[in-house]
Protein backbone atom coordinates (compact mmCIF):
# COMPACT_ATOMS: atom_id res chain seq x y z
CA UNK A 1 0.00 0.00 0.00
CA UNK A 2 1.54 3.19 -0.97
CA UNK A 3 0.03 6.19 1.55
CA UNK A 4 -0.05 9.55 0.52
CA UNK A 5 0.55 12.43 3.04
CA UNK A 6 -0.31 15.69 2.52
CA UNK A 7 1.14 19.07 4.59
CA UNK A 8 -1.52 19.71 7.19
CA UNK A 9 -2.87 23.04 7.86
CA UNK A 10 -3.36 22.48 11.47
CA UNK A 11 -3.56 19.73 13.82
CA UNK A 12 -6.64 19.34 16.28
CA UNK A 13 -8.62 17.26 18.99
CA UNK A 14 -8.34 14.25 21.10
CA UNK A 15 -6.80 10.77 20.35
CA UNK A 16 -7.33 7.64 22.41
CA UNK A 17 -4.64 5.19 21.00
CA UNK A 18 -4.50 1.46 20.69
CA UNK A 19 -3.39 -0.79 23.57
CA UNK A 20 -0.24 -1.48 24.67
CA UNK A 21 1.23 -4.04 22.74
CA UNK A 22 4.42 -5.30 25.15
CA UNK A 23 1.64 -5.43 28.01
CA UNK A 24 -1.17 -7.37 25.34
CA UNK A 25 1.74 -10.43 24.10
CA UNK A 26 3.09 -10.75 28.15
CA UNK A 27 -1.06 -11.11 29.25
CA UNK A 28 -1.59 -13.56 26.53
CA UNK A 29 1.49 -15.77 27.40
CA UNK A 30 1.31 -15.84 31.39
CA UNK A 31 -2.59 -16.00 31.00
CA UNK A 32 -2.21 -19.12 29.53
CA UNK A 33 -0.45 -21.11 32.29
CA UNK A 34 -2.16 -19.15 34.95
CA UNK A 35 -4.99 -21.01 36.51
CA UNK A 36 -8.41 -19.99 36.00
CA UNK A 37 -9.18 -17.71 33.43
CA UNK A 38 -7.98 -14.04 33.31
CA UNK A 39 -9.08 -10.81 31.39
CA UNK A 40 -6.91 -8.47 29.26
CA UNK A 41 -9.98 -5.61 29.20
CA UNK A 42 -8.86 -2.79 26.21
CA UNK A 43 -6.43 -5.16 24.30
CA UNK A 44 -4.30 -4.60 21.53
CA UNK A 45 -5.38 -6.37 18.49
CA UNK A 46 -3.14 -6.47 15.74
CA UNK A 47 -0.46 -8.96 13.74
CA UNK A 48 1.80 -9.07 16.77
CA UNK A 49 -1.04 -10.14 19.31
CA UNK A 50 -3.19 -12.40 17.00
CA UNK A 51 0.39 -14.52 16.22
CA UNK A 52 1.00 -14.60 20.22
CA UNK A 53 -2.87 -15.67 20.73
CA UNK A 54 -2.96 -18.20 17.64
CA UNK A 55 0.04 -19.71 19.24
CA UNK A 56 -1.06 -20.20 22.87
CA UNK A 57 -4.21 -21.56 21.28
CA UNK A 58 -1.97 -24.16 19.60
CA UNK A 59 -0.51 -24.87 22.86
CA UNK A 60 -3.61 -25.99 24.47
CA UNK A 61 -5.40 -22.82 25.95
CA UNK A 62 -8.48 -21.27 25.70
CA UNK A 63 -8.50 -17.64 24.01
CA UNK A 64 -11.41 -15.68 22.77
CA UNK A 65 -12.43 -11.98 22.87
CA UNK A 66 -15.75 -10.57 24.12
CA UNK A 67 -15.73 -6.61 22.37
CA UNK A 68 -13.02 -5.08 23.91
CA UNK A 69 -11.82 -7.91 26.50
CA UNK A 70 -9.48 -10.90 25.55
CA UNK A 71 -10.50 -13.81 28.31
CA UNK A 72 -7.95 -16.49 28.26
CA UNK A 73 -7.92 -19.45 30.02
CA UNK A 74 -5.09 -20.50 31.20
CA UNK A 75 -3.80 -24.38 31.26
CA UNK A 76 -1.93 -23.74 34.47
CA UNK A 77 2.12 -24.00 34.35
CA UNK A 78 2.61 -27.42 33.04
CA UNK A 79 -1.38 -27.40 31.51
CA UNK A 80 0.38 -27.09 27.69
CA UNK A 81 0.30 -29.44 25.25
CA UNK A 82 2.79 -30.15 21.95
CA UNK A 83 1.49 -27.93 18.98
CA UNK A 84 1.27 -30.62 15.70
CA UNK A 85 3.37 -27.77 13.45
CA UNK A 86 6.00 -24.95 13.82
CA UNK A 87 4.37 -22.34 16.19
CA UNK A 88 4.75 -19.08 13.83
CA UNK A 89 5.41 -15.53 15.16
CA UNK A 90 5.21 -14.02 12.28
CA UNK A 91 7.70 -10.49 12.22
CA UNK A 92 7.27 -10.39 16.02
CA UNK A 93 10.30 -10.89 18.07
CA UNK A 94 8.97 -9.75 21.49
CA UNK A 95 7.09 -13.09 21.02
CA UNK A 96 9.48 -15.15 19.70
CA UNK A 97 12.24 -14.04 22.33
CA UNK A 98 9.38 -14.32 25.18
CA UNK A 99 7.88 -18.01 24.12
CA UNK A 100 11.48 -19.63 23.81
CA UNK A 101 11.77 -18.99 27.69
CA UNK A 102 7.97 -20.29 28.00
CA UNK A 103 8.41 -23.47 26.01
CA UNK A 104 11.78 -24.02 27.18
CA UNK A 105 11.04 -25.87 30.39
CA UNK A 106 8.07 -27.64 28.87
CA UNK A 107 7.82 -31.56 28.46
CA UNK A 108 7.30 -31.66 24.57
CA UNK A 109 9.61 -29.97 21.67
CA UNK A 110 8.68 -27.03 19.55
CA UNK A 111 9.77 -25.31 16.89
CA UNK A 112 9.50 -21.33 16.89
CA UNK A 113 9.64 -19.91 13.10
CA UNK A 114 8.75 -16.52 11.70
CA UNK A 115 8.83 -13.87 9.05
CA UNK A 116 11.53 -13.80 6.58
CA UNK A 117 12.58 -10.62 8.17
CA UNK A 118 12.05 -12.18 12.57
CA UNK A 119 14.20 -15.23 10.50
CA UNK A 120 16.98 -12.27 10.15
CA UNK A 121 16.75 -10.88 13.62
CA UNK A 122 19.52 -12.77 16.43
CA UNK A 123 18.58 -14.97 18.72
CA UNK A 124 20.85 -16.00 20.21
CA UNK A 125 21.24 -13.22 22.56
CA UNK A 126 18.07 -15.14 24.32
CA UNK A 127 19.43 -19.11 23.44
CA UNK A 128 22.63 -18.66 25.38
CA UNK A 129 21.57 -17.89 28.70
CA UNK A 130 18.38 -20.55 28.22
CA UNK A 131 20.87 -23.31 27.48
CA UNK A 132 23.08 -22.50 30.43
CA UNK A 133 19.47 -23.03 32.38
CA UNK A 134 19.92 -26.66 30.53
CA UNK A 135 17.40 -25.81 27.46
CA UNK A 136 19.76 -27.12 24.35
CA UNK A 137 18.18 -24.68 22.21
CA UNK A 138 19.31 -25.17 18.47
CA UNK A 139 18.66 -22.37 15.73
CA UNK A 140 19.84 -21.33 11.95
CA UNK A 141 23.35 -19.22 12.33
CA UNK A 142 21.96 -17.43 15.25
CA UNK A 143 18.25 -16.83 14.20
CA UNK A 144 15.27 -18.26 13.82
CA UNK A 145 13.59 -21.08 13.07
CA UNK A 146 14.59 -22.08 16.58
CA UNK A 147 14.01 -25.25 17.90
CA UNK A 148 12.96 -26.19 21.25
CA UNK A 149 13.16 -30.14 23.00
CA UNK A 150 11.79 -28.57 26.12
CA UNK A 151 14.08 -29.51 29.46
CA UNK A 152 14.44 -29.63 33.48
CA UNK A 153 15.92 -26.07 33.92
CA UNK A 154 18.18 -24.99 36.52
CA UNK A 155 18.00 -21.51 37.80
CA UNK A 156 20.98 -19.26 37.08
CA UNK A 157 22.55 -15.64 38.28
CA UNK A 158 22.66 -13.65 34.84
CA UNK A 159 23.83 -10.28 33.71
CA UNK A 160 22.51 -9.24 30.56
CA UNK A 161 25.62 -8.24 28.37
CA UNK A 162 22.87 -5.37 26.92
CA UNK A 163 19.75 -3.89 27.79
CA UNK A 164 16.94 -5.96 26.90
CA UNK A 165 13.51 -6.73 28.04
CA UNK A 166 12.92 -9.35 25.90
CA UNK A 167 15.73 -11.24 27.00
CA UNK A 168 15.14 -10.24 30.69
CA UNK A 169 11.39 -11.89 30.17
CA UNK A 170 12.45 -14.96 28.56
CA UNK A 171 15.13 -15.58 31.51
CA UNK A 172 12.12 -15.28 34.31
CA UNK A 173 9.28 -17.07 32.08
CA UNK A 174 12.13 -19.98 32.13
CA UNK A 175 12.77 -19.30 35.40
CA UNK A 176 9.13 -20.45 36.02
CA UNK A 177 10.11 -23.82 35.60
CA UNK A 178 13.71 -23.83 36.72
CA UNK A 179 14.80 -25.60 40.01
CA UNK A 180 16.22 -22.62 42.60
CA UNK A 181 16.46 -19.07 42.21
CA UNK A 182 17.20 -17.06 38.91
CA UNK A 183 18.74 -13.56 39.45
CA UNK A 184 19.15 -11.26 36.73
CA UNK A 185 21.07 -8.33 36.68
CA UNK A 186 20.55 -5.75 33.86
CA UNK A 187 22.73 -2.79 32.94
CA UNK A 188 20.22 -0.32 32.92
CA UNK A 189 16.84 -0.33 34.12
CA UNK A 190 14.34 -1.57 31.28
CA UNK A 191 10.53 -2.06 30.77
CA UNK A 192 9.26 -4.21 33.24
CA UNK A 193 5.98 -5.38 32.31
CA UNK A 194 6.81 -8.47 32.88
CA UNK A 195 7.48 -8.19 36.63
CA UNK A 196 4.58 -6.60 36.77
CA UNK A 197 2.13 -9.28 35.65
CA UNK A 198 4.07 -11.99 37.75
CA UNK A 199 3.75 -9.93 40.65
CA UNK A 200 0.24 -9.62 40.02
CA UNK A 201 -0.63 -13.19 39.43
CA UNK A 202 1.66 -14.26 42.78
CA UNK A 203 4.93 -15.13 41.07
CA UNK A 204 8.04 -14.52 43.92
CA UNK A 205 10.03 -11.82 42.28
CA UNK A 206 11.73 -9.16 43.68
CA UNK A 207 14.18 -6.12 42.42
CA UNK A 208 16.67 -4.27 43.94
CA UNK A 209 17.70 -1.50 42.29
CA UNK A 210 19.24 -3.27 38.67
CA UNK A 211 18.58 -6.98 39.97
CA UNK A 212 15.67 -9.06 39.41
CA UNK A 213 14.87 -12.53 41.69
CA UNK A 214 12.80 -14.77 40.78
CA UNK A 215 11.94 -17.50 43.48
CA UNK A 216 10.23 -21.09 42.65
CA UNK A 217 6.28 -20.50 42.59
CA UNK A 218 4.88 -23.85 43.22
CA UNK A 219 1.43 -22.77 43.85
CA UNK A 220 1.73 -21.72 40.07
CA UNK A 221 0.11 -18.38 39.11
CA UNK A 222 -3.26 -16.80 39.81
CA UNK A 223 -5.37 -15.56 36.81
CA UNK A 224 -6.09 -11.68 37.17
CA UNK A 225 -8.48 -9.14 35.14
CA UNK A 226 -5.57 -6.65 33.92
CA UNK A 227 -6.67 -3.34 32.09
CA UNK A 228 -4.61 -2.71 29.14
CA UNK A 229 -2.85 1.24 28.74
CA UNK A 230 -3.03 2.70 25.86
CA UNK A 231 0.38 2.12 23.93
CA UNK A 232 3.74 5.05 24.57
CA UNK A 233 5.14 3.97 21.62
CA UNK A 234 1.65 4.49 19.38
CA UNK A 235 1.04 7.78 20.90
CA UNK A 236 4.64 8.61 20.63
CA UNK A 237 4.04 9.49 16.70
CA UNK A 238 1.23 12.07 17.52
CA UNK A 239 3.55 14.07 21.00
CA UNK A 240 6.17 14.55 18.12
CA UNK A 241 3.54 15.88 15.57
CA UNK A 242 2.05 18.14 17.46
CA UNK A 243 5.38 19.45 18.91
CA UNK A 244 6.92 19.85 15.34
CA UNK A 245 4.09 21.51 13.81
CA UNK A 246 3.62 24.90 13.89
CA UNK A 247 -0.65 24.92 14.31
CA UNK A 248 -1.01 22.18 16.92
CA UNK A 249 -2.94 21.21 20.19
CA UNK A 250 -3.70 18.00 21.25
CA UNK A 251 -4.64 15.80 23.78
CA UNK A 252 -3.76 11.92 24.22
CA UNK A 253 -5.82 9.87 26.59
CA UNK A 254 -5.02 7.04 28.86
CA UNK A 255 -1.54 6.53 28.29
CA UNK A 256 0.92 4.29 29.63
CA UNK A 257 3.41 6.06 31.40
CA UNK A 258 5.56 3.15 33.02
CA UNK A 259 8.61 4.97 33.55
CA UNK A 260 10.71 2.25 31.76
CA UNK A 261 8.97 3.57 28.81
CA UNK A 262 8.94 7.35 28.66
CA UNK A 263 12.41 8.18 27.57
CA UNK A 264 11.06 9.97 24.96
CA UNK A 265 8.68 12.94 26.80
CA UNK A 266 11.74 12.93 28.87
CA UNK A 267 13.93 14.14 25.79
CA UNK A 268 10.97 16.09 24.28
CA UNK A 269 10.55 17.67 27.84
CA UNK A 270 14.69 18.47 27.71
CA UNK A 271 14.30 20.01 24.35
CA UNK A 272 11.76 22.51 25.11
CA UNK A 273 8.10 21.18 23.94
CA UNK A 274 5.20 22.47 25.65
CA UNK A 275 3.44 18.70 27.40
CA UNK A 276 1.82 18.74 30.15
CA UNK A 277 0.86 15.06 32.12
CA UNK A 278 -2.73 14.93 33.74
CA UNK A 279 -5.47 12.72 35.94
CA UNK A 280 -2.24 10.02 36.40
CA UNK A 281 -3.81 6.45 37.65
CA UNK A 282 -2.09 3.31 38.54
CA UNK A 283 -3.50 -0.37 38.08
CA UNK A 284 -1.31 -2.23 37.76
CA UNK A 285 0.50 0.32 35.10
CA UNK A 286 0.82 4.32 35.78
CA UNK A 287 -2.27 5.90 33.36
CA UNK A 288 -2.56 9.36 32.13
CA UNK A 289 -3.36 11.99 29.74
CA UNK A 290 -1.21 14.25 28.00
CA UNK A 291 -1.92 17.56 26.27
CA UNK A 292 0.92 18.74 23.91
CA UNK A 293 1.15 22.02 21.71
CA UNK A 294 3.20 23.33 19.11
CA UNK A 295 6.94 23.98 20.60
CA UNK A 296 10.01 25.65 19.78
CA UNK A 297 12.23 22.63 19.85
CA UNK A 298 16.23 22.54 20.93
CA UNK A 299 18.70 19.98 20.41
CA UNK A 300 19.74 17.48 23.11
CA UNK A 301 22.41 14.72 23.18
CA UNK A 302 20.43 11.01 23.99
CA UNK A 303 22.68 8.35 25.18
CA UNK A 304 23.56 6.32 28.26
CA UNK A 305 20.51 4.90 30.19
CA UNK A 306 17.77 6.96 28.34
CA UNK A 307 18.65 5.15 25.55
CA UNK A 308 16.41 1.80 26.27
CA UNK A 309 13.59 3.80 28.07
CA UNK A 310 13.12 5.10 24.01
CA UNK A 311 14.61 1.97 21.96
CA UNK A 312 11.57 2.09 19.79
CA UNK A 313 10.50 5.84 19.92
CA UNK A 314 13.73 6.82 17.76
CA UNK A 315 13.07 6.76 14.34
CA UNK A 316 10.19 9.72 15.53
CA UNK A 317 12.73 11.71 17.57
CA UNK A 318 14.90 11.68 14.64
CA UNK A 319 12.00 13.67 12.77
CA UNK A 320 11.63 15.88 15.76
CA UNK A 321 15.58 16.06 15.62
CA UNK A 322 15.20 17.81 11.98
CA UNK A 323 13.05 20.77 13.75
CA UNK A 324 15.22 21.36 16.72
CA UNK A 325 17.63 24.30 16.82
CA UNK A 326 21.51 22.82 16.95
CA UNK A 327 22.70 19.44 16.62
CA UNK A 328 21.18 16.51 18.03
CA UNK A 329 23.10 13.77 19.03
CA UNK A 330 22.01 10.13 19.53
CA UNK A 331 24.83 7.49 20.72
CA UNK A 332 24.11 4.13 22.62
CA UNK A 333 21.61 3.09 20.48
CA UNK A 334 23.20 0.05 18.45
CA UNK A 335 20.73 -1.62 18.87
CA UNK A 336 18.25 0.18 16.58
CA UNK A 337 20.54 -1.52 13.50
CA UNK A 338 18.44 -5.17 14.29
CA UNK A 339 14.96 -4.08 14.70
CA UNK A 340 12.59 -4.48 12.00
CA UNK A 341 14.59 -3.22 9.76
CA UNK A 342 18.34 -1.30 9.90
CA UNK A 343 16.63 1.70 11.81
CA UNK A 344 19.72 3.69 11.35
CA UNK A 345 20.51 3.60 7.58
CA UNK A 346 17.02 3.55 7.01
CA UNK A 347 16.47 6.76 8.98
CA UNK A 348 19.24 8.22 6.91
CA UNK A 349 18.62 7.56 3.58
CA UNK A 350 14.66 8.08 3.84
CA UNK A 351 14.93 11.59 5.98
CA UNK A 352 17.70 12.18 3.70
CA UNK A 353 15.54 12.14 0.42
CA UNK A 354 13.08 14.68 2.72
CA UNK A 355 15.97 17.11 2.86
CA UNK A 356 17.32 16.18 6.20
CA UNK A 357 20.87 16.72 7.57
CA UNK A 358 21.01 13.70 8.98
CA UNK A 359 24.13 11.00 9.11
CA UNK A 360 24.59 7.74 10.71
CA UNK A 361 26.99 6.85 13.46
CA UNK A 362 27.95 3.43 14.45
CA UNK A 363 25.52 3.17 17.56
CA UNK A 364 22.99 6.09 16.87
CA UNK A 365 23.33 9.37 14.61
CA UNK A 366 23.20 12.84 14.48
CA UNK A 367 20.98 15.42 13.22
CA UNK A 368 21.20 19.05 12.06
CA UNK A 369 18.40 21.27 12.44
CA UNK A 370 15.84 22.96 11.58
CA UNK A 371 15.43 22.02 8.20
CA UNK A 372 12.91 22.93 5.96
CA UNK A 373 11.42 19.44 4.81
CA UNK A 374 10.24 18.49 1.44
CA UNK A 375 7.73 15.90 0.21
CA UNK A 376 9.45 12.48 -1.39
CA UNK A 377 8.54 9.12 -2.41
CA UNK A 378 9.75 7.01 0.93
CA UNK A 379 9.90 3.44 1.64
CA UNK A 380 9.00 2.37 5.20
CA UNK A 381 11.16 -0.79 4.09
CA UNK A 382 8.39 -3.02 5.80
CA UNK A 383 9.08 -1.15 9.48
CA UNK A 384 5.68 -0.12 10.89
CA UNK A 385 7.81 2.14 13.53
CA UNK A 386 9.51 3.65 9.76
CA UNK A 387 6.21 4.31 8.02
CA UNK A 388 4.76 6.32 10.81
CA UNK A 389 8.07 8.37 11.47
CA UNK A 390 7.72 9.09 7.95
CA UNK A 391 3.90 10.53 7.67
CA UNK A 392 4.64 12.88 10.69
CA UNK A 393 7.16 14.31 8.65
CA UNK A 394 5.11 14.00 5.50
CA UNK A 395 3.10 16.31 8.00
CA UNK A 396 5.00 19.47 8.04
CA UNK A 397 6.92 18.76 4.57
CA UNK A 398 6.57 21.19 1.66
CA UNK A 399 4.76 19.18 -1.29
CA UNK A 400 3.09 15.50 -1.15
CA UNK A 401 5.07 12.49 0.38
CA UNK A 402 4.20 8.96 -0.88
CA UNK A 403 4.89 6.14 1.84
CA UNK A 404 5.56 3.10 -0.08
CA UNK A 405 4.85 -0.25 2.18
CA UNK A 406 2.48 1.93 4.39
CA UNK A 407 0.32 -1.34 5.26
CA UNK A 408 3.45 -2.62 7.69
CA UNK A 409 1.99 -0.13 10.16
CA UNK A 410 -0.94 -3.20 10.77
CA UNK A 411 1.69 -4.75 13.13
CA UNK A 412 0.97 -3.05 15.81
CA UNK A 413 -1.38 0.43 15.01
CA UNK A 414 -4.00 -0.82 12.11
CA UNK A 415 -5.50 2.51 12.47
CA UNK A 416 -3.02 4.89 12.67
CA UNK A 417 -3.86 6.69 9.22
CA UNK A 418 -7.40 6.69 10.40
CA UNK A 419 -6.45 8.36 13.40
CA UNK A 420 -4.11 10.70 11.93
CA UNK A 421 -6.56 11.83 9.03
CA UNK A 422 -9.46 12.82 12.19
CA UNK A 423 -6.47 15.17 13.53
CA UNK A 424 -5.98 16.51 10.22
CA UNK A 425 -8.12 15.87 7.54
CA UNK A 426 -6.34 16.95 5.03
CA UNK A 427 -3.26 15.36 5.17
CA UNK A 428 -4.16 11.54 5.12
CA UNK A 429 -5.11 11.18 1.25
Amino acid sequence: MNQLICPAQSMSGWVRVPGDRSVTVRGVLLGSIADGTSRLMDYLDCDDTRAAIHIMQQLGAGIRNEGHTLIVEGRGLRGLTPASAPLYCDSSGTTMRLLAGLLAGQSFASVLDGSPQLRRRPMRRVTEPLNRMGASISDRDGCAPLHIPGAMLRGISYTLPIASAQIKSALLLAGLYAQGNTAIEEPILTRDHTERIMELMGAHIQRRANLITLDPTPGGLASIDLTVPTDFSSAAFFLVAACIHPQADLRLKQVGLNPTRTGLLDALRAMGARIEVESVDDAGEPIGDIAVRSSALRAITVGGERVARMIDEFPVFAVAATQAQGVTTVRDAEELRVKESNRIDGLVEELRKMGAHIDAAPDGFVVEGPTHLRGAVVDARGDHRMAMALAVAGLIAHGETIITGAECVSKTYPDFFRDLARLAPEAVQ
